[in-house]
């Protein structure tokens, strides 16, 4: 299970005092990811394959911390209020032989909410405003839907959430959360941030400058 890295030595938003290392997992596929629906805030539930990809991480999980011989008593455990990542804390915890509801759970590490968008596809979307689609293009760190945040908006909450943590993290959240964590560790800048997918069933490990991919 080698991971996969990248890192980055330019300034990407890092600042102020970081955890030493923190641990996440993006929750497992619903059936709106499968449809590649824009769930934001919606409430959407685990589908079977997302049980599983949230087991796998409990189990590779599980052999990072076997394998270095950490105690899994050190991290703090801290989730979305989204039950969708609730879901899979509750399940990497059990597979981690851990009692599944003794974690935080934290409303700002909620989804980017993409406002009136929530619930369509990009296609979708394209057909109401195709106009509004090459304005996010411009600048997708920036942009808004309509009546949803930026992704420099997530930041400021994010950033929020990270400043009142005390120690190593585990936490199980979501894409936009993990584009947050990119720029504030200092991994990509924000015109990077929002490009490429954060994948489902594996985890991510940060800290500053760098991240590891665990599969």
């Amino acid at each position: 299970m080698p991971p996969t890295s990248s890192s980055a030595a330019t300034d990407c938003g890092a600042s102020g005092e970081l955890p030493r290392k923190l641990y996440f997992v993006r929750h497992g596929e619903t059936d709106w990811n499968a449809e590649r629906r824009l769930q934001g805030l919606r409430d959407i539930p685990l589908n079977a394959r997302g049980r599983t990809q949230a087991a796998r991480c409990g189990e590779l999980l599980g052999r990072i911390f076997a394998g270095r011989g950490v105690a899994l008593q050190q991290f703090a455990f801290t989730s979305s209020p989204l039950s969708r990542a609730r879901e899979t804390m509750e399940i990497l915890r059990t597979t981690l032989g851990l009692a599944p509801q003794a974690y935080a759970i934290d409303q700002r590490l909620a989804e980017l909410a993409f406002g009136k968008w929530e619930g369509l596809t990009y296609k979708e979307v394209r057909a109401l405003d195709r106009s509004i689609l090459a304005t996010r293009e411009r600048d997708k760190w920036n942009f808004r839907p309509p009546g949803g945040e930026s992704y420099a908006d997530l930041l400021v909450r994010v950033r929020a959430w990270h400043d009142s943590a005390s120690n190593d993290a585990i936490v199980t959240a979501h894409g936009g959360v993990a584009r947050a964590f990119l720029v504030l560790y200092g991994v990509k800048p924000t015109a990077e941030a929002p490009l490429g997918d954060v994948a489902q069933g594996v985890v991510y490990e940060f800290s500053r400058g760098s991240l590891n991919r665990y599969e």
